[in-house]
């Protein structure tokens, strides 16, 4: 009997030094909304991935008031589940879960089936190093629909902008990342799909370690969660990532524009000998801007200092 436990203590200890792991705790959040046909096999595949590696781990699943039997699969699996009381949205889900582990190192992942839990170990051995490390899916996001990729090109382009670094891959659903350096942020990540968007340009705009790795990305079970209403909420992301991270570095060439017309608008104006409307407007413009950019960098500091 002692010779099969000494076995199995060197299989665990040799599979650790193999992924780099040794040493370390995960806890991994699976949000959850309808998704009966997936849940069990996605918790199911993240245990057969993390119990070679010998370490202590625990699987929390957060059900989003799904109206199918999400909740009862989940408990099948064996892992953690709690829930909310009605559908609160995809961010609120994982603030939820990642303030019920109890681990420093912490992963989420969907529960659809589209994020495979072999790439869990070597992001966690990676995180080792990193504040948080994001499953690049690179050329799986050519399935993108047609309708939403110029969205997705300009929010990665606008984002990478804000960041001063390329962005490869602003949303993805599968991370693993230090719980000390994300729970100051979780006041200021939103309730819904956006989560994911927010908690990248939070982590990048106060300087905190963040890089990629290629990762697969699978075809989903059931039906996607996006709504029409997205559109909306895609727009108030715009807005709200301006004024959030890095906001002078979009009020300044803004307010320079103003300023510039009305600069060029008051020569014309001069060679007539009227100074017109346009170029005062222009000139106040121009000053609001940059008043509003001050005031949301001063904001942004409050929020985002270490």
């Amino acid at each position: 009997m002692n010779k099969v436990t000494d076995t199995n203590a060197s299989n665990s200890t040799a599979a650790e030094d193999l992924t780099g792991t040794a040493g370390m705790e995960l806890s991994v959040v699976i949000p959850a909304y309808n998704e009966e046909n997936a849940v069990l096999s996605t918790v199911d595949d993240v245990r057969a991935h993390l119990e070679p590696l010998g370490i202590p781990f625990e699987i929390i699943v957060v059900d989003d008031a799904s109206q199918d039997a999400t909740r009862a699969r989940a408990k099948e699996s064996g892992a953690i589940v709690t829930y909310n009381d009605v559908n609160s949205g995809y961010g609120a889900s994982l603030k939820r879960g990642i303030r019920m582990t109890q681990y420093e190192y912490v992963a989420i992942l969907d529960a659809d089936g589209t994020y495979p839990a072999r790439f869990l170990p070597e992001m966690l051995s990676l995180c080792r190093e990193q504040d948080m490390v994001v499953g690049d899916r690179g050329s799986a996001m050519k399935n993108v629909p047609l309708l939403r990729r110029p969205a997705k090109k300009f929010l990665f382009a606008f984002a990478s902008f804000l960041a001063e670094r390329k962005i490869n891959d602003l949303n993805s659903g599968m991370r693993v990342f230090r719980r000390s350096e994300l729970i100051p942020f979780l006041p200021l990540l939103p309730q819904n799909f956006s989560f994911t968007t927010t908690i990248t340009l939070c982590m990048t705009s106060n300087g905190k370690r963040m890089i990629y790795t290629p990762i697969e990305y699978g075809k989903r079970v059931g039906k996607s969660k996006i709504r029409p209403i997205d559109f909306l909420n895609f727009i108030i992301l715009i807005l709200r990532i301006s004024t959030l991270f890095n906001p002078l570095r979009v009020f300044i060439p803004l307010g320079l524009v103003f300023f510039g017309l009305g600069f060029f608008k008051t020569l014309y104006d001069l060679t007539q000998w009227n100074l017109s409307e346009t170029a005062v407007f222009s000139f106040l413009a121009a000053i609001m801007i940059w008043s509003l950019g001050l005031i949301a960098d001063m904001i942004s500091r409050l929020h985002l200092r270490p």
